[in-house]
């Protein structure tokens, strides 16, 4: 007989409530979840199709080993022992910094992604950490660690309250949201029309977001920062600055207006192909607005000035007296977060504390760059040892970094690799050991990271919806077993990973003064944990010990693991609410408007003023049943629509004789690629668009439907040399590329 079971969908950010239909321990189908307290039944064709992704069958279901020069199935017993004899020589002879770790974008999807990867890297104890993020939102991170003094204090927009919103580089009716956790994304937008809201959108592209807007600025691809200063310009020049509450909290104002002197709309125009007198308009409508929020996103991070443009996304909302206030942009306070300090100075936020060495990049929230990885592996210099292993947690960097092909040739010359992976895909095809965790039924889900991000304070934890399979071993085993053999404790019990992080949580709780657990035994809490493993029993303390816990009894109303699951639909906790000044870490313990940093790349913005691309320019997209290189191997998200084509705009292709559904030939710095032409007026002459996350063509794959339609790899045309300095983020938009008609 079928039975339901609830399950937090794990495919993209916007965590929806799924009431999945089983049949023994097969997913069959999957619907909303019209009683979730966040998602209140929304779908999107990924949740749809959990039962397909979770059922692929070219999922890997035991561990891979290399051996002469080929993987074959093993035991999980002999991968381990494999791992901890590949790892352990390259670190005692070479150092720590020799094992590199790559986190890819899945880890912030699942319990074990978020709760091992940190355990791994603090006992390697290694620099050489890179992840999705300096592909993808490290600007955001940077810009809110200058302002804020915490590098994860983003301001999200209240969607639900407010008059205007302005969003740029962001099209959430193909992403469902990024740094912004909102379940029905396309609706809340609606919703924000029909209540009489306005919707602008800045993008080079007619994406489905921007024709559901009020106004669509087809602004030229990089150039968002331009854009940004010079509607700060405007407020003041035209006295329509207005901090409100803020000011207390505000410091640099008057620093600030003298560096926006020169980014008058005027002096942007040329390089925008925005009209002053629009400019003017954007930031007239921001101020005149009775509430209002900037959000910006990925076609904001991914370019030359990515930094500076999520740093004036703040600054405007700041200016105009709409941070940290209902319907403007908040700071989610999630039921995982660590207990809330009092307000008042803290650490800040540095940059460039170590730097990689091959090219000295500085490192950005630990991380060095993403597009640096090939080069720490390949390249030799007299300031240290290369990158000889690597273990990559559900990372594809040859597919999401730039140059794949070096990326590839580079992987190939490593001592050893160790792969966390459900496929054999693009990279972990070079793995000297795979271990692959189950699907996503047979493990559990709570967002540690998307409700930091929510546009709703709420809770939701589902536990595996299908036992796990015989033979299959958990992923919070798996990471935990991992740390274990790279640290020279093969063989020691993976349950002592998390008793070693409960011990020393409690152990730093206890002597905090603003703890509810301050003064308290330590072991007599852990004692009081509840929950059916390692992980849960985390959970529990996180919840216990975060702002709406019970404090271990201090508060006996508050959240416990116990608790949230006697609520399977979650727990809602309310909308957001302003915060300020508790969650500002900067030294001042104000918001720093003009951090140092930025004051020293501000130069590079005004020089911006007087570039203009010669010739065609790239920019990616996205696409509502794709995320990154994850699914391709789905039939259900593949076909139709969702195609590796080049979007050019039929002004250019008539220039190039660019015929649509013809093969072209794109080159760029990194290299060239071969792929059909799509002609339309949905791009702005002078950019063509190819998607990410395509190239499935590579030998020792194991992905059968992805490989029969491989798409091309975009990021092939990059060579990794373009960065937001700051951040060290890759610039994967706005970027030169010729095109020719493919012979």
């Amino acid at each position: 007989m079928p039975r339901t079971a609830l399950r937090i969908c794990p495919l993209c950010e916007a965590t929806c409530g799924l009431t999945l239909t089983i049949e023994g321990t097969r997913v069959t189908g999957a619907r909303g979840d019209g009683e979730d307290v966040f998602s209140k039944g929304f779908i999107c064709p990924k949740g749809a199709s959990f039962g397909a992704v979770d059922g692929d069958p070219d999922r890997l279901r035991v561990p891979l080993v290399r051996e002469n020069g080929r993987l074959r199935e093993a035991s999980w017993e002999e991968a381990f022992g494999a791992v901890a004899g590949g790892l352990r020589p390259v670190v005692e002879r070479y150092g720590p910094d020799s094992v590199g770790l790559v986190l890819g974008n899945p880890n912030v999807h699942t319990v074990a992604g978020a709760l091992y990867p940190p355990v791994l890297l603090a006992a390697l104890r290694t620099r050489s950490l890179f992840t999705a993020s300096t592909v993808d939102q490290m600007p955001k991170h940077v810009s809110s660690g200058l302002l804020f003094g915490d590098a994860n204090a983003i301001p999200v927009p209240d969607l639900d309250h407010t008059d205007h919103l302005l969003l740029i580089g962001a099209n959430p009716l193909e992403s469902n949201g990024s740094l912004c956790t909102a379940p029905d994304f396309p609706g809340r937008l609606k919703a924000l029309r029909a209540r009489g809201g306005r919707l602008t959108v800045v993008d080079p592209r007619r994406t489905r977001t921007a024709k559901l807007a009020d106004r669509h600025v087809a602004i030229r691809p990089g150039t968002d920062a331009l854009l940004l200063a010079a509607m700060a310009h405007t407020l003041f020049e035209e006295y329509l600055v207005d901090l409100d509450r803020l000011a207390p909290h505000v410091q640099g104002v008057d620093e600030l207006r003298e560096e926006m002197s020169d980014f008058t709309p005027e002096a942007v125009a040329g390089a925008c192909d925005v009209g002053p007198d629009l400019v003017r308009a954007l930031a007239r409508e921001l101020a005149g607005a009775r509430t209002a929020a900037v959000y910006a996103r990925i076609g904001s991070c991914t370019v030359p000035h990515g930094t500076l443009a999520s740093w004036l996304v703040d600054v405007l909302n700041i200016l105009t007296g709409n941070l940290d206030r209902p319907g403007g942009a908040l700071f989610p306070q999630a039921a995982t977060d660590k207990t809330p300090r009092p307000a008042g100075p803290g650490h800040g936020f540095a940059l460039g504390r170590w730097h990689s060495r091959v090219r000295q990049l500085p490192e950005a929230k630990g991380e060095l760059p993403l597009s640096a990885l090939a080069e720490e592996i390949d390249t030799a210099t007299d300031r240290g040892e290369p990158v000889r292993a690597l273990i990559a947690v559900a990372a594809n960097p040859v597919l999401s970094a730039p140059d794949g092909d070096r990326l590839d040739r580079a992987l190939d010359s490593l001592d050893f690799m160790v792969s966390v992976d459900p496929y054999l895909n693009e990279t972990s095809r070079h793995a000297h050991v795979v271990l692959p965790p189950p699907p996503p039924s047979q493990s559990p889900h709570h967002d540690f990271a998307f409700n930091t991000l929510a546009v709703r304070n709420q809770v939701r934890y589902s536990r595996p919806a299908v036992p796990l399979e015989p033979g299959r071993m958990a992923e919070s085993e798996i990471l935990a077993r991992l740390i274990l053999a790279a640290t020279g404790l093969h063989g020691a019990d993976p349950a002592g990973v998390d008793t070693m992080v409960i011990e020393q949580t409690l152990g730093k709780a206890v002597q905090e003064a603003h703890s509810p657990v301050y003064g308290r035994d330590p072991r007599d809490l852990a004692g009081r944990l509840t929950g059916a493993g390692g992980p849960e029993r985390r959970l529990d303390m996180m919840l216990r010990l975060g702002p709406y816990g019970d404090g271990f009894g201090a508060r006996p109303d508050g959240l416990t693991l116990a608790r949230l699951l006697a609520h399977p639909h979650g727990i809602d906790l309310g909308p957001l609410h302003p915060r300020l000044p508790q969650p500002l870490k900067t030294r001042s313990g104000r918001i720093e408007l003009l951090p140092d940093p930025i004051a020293g790349d501000l130069p590079r913005l005004r020089q911006a003023l007087h570039d203009r691309p010669a010739g065609l320019v790239l920019v990616g997209r996205r696409h509502l049943r794709s995320n990154n290189s994850w699914m391709h191997n789905v039939p259900a998200l593949t076909g139709g629509s969702n195609r590796c084509t080049l979007h050019i705009h039929p002004a250019d292709a008539d220039r190039l004789g660019v015929r649509d559904g013809a093969d072209v030939r794109v080159k760029g710095a990194g290299g060239e690629v071969v792929v059909a032409a799509e002609v339309t007026d949905g791009v702005r002459p002078g950019v063509v668009s190819l998607p990410h996350g395509w190239g499935h063509d590579r030998p020792g794959t194991r992905l059968g439907h992805a490989a029969a339609s491989p798409g091309v790899n975009v990021n092939q045309l990059l060579d990794g040399s373009l960065l937001d300095p700051l951040s060290g983020n890759a610039v994967l938009n706005g970027v030169p590329v010729e095109l020719s008609a493919s012979l």
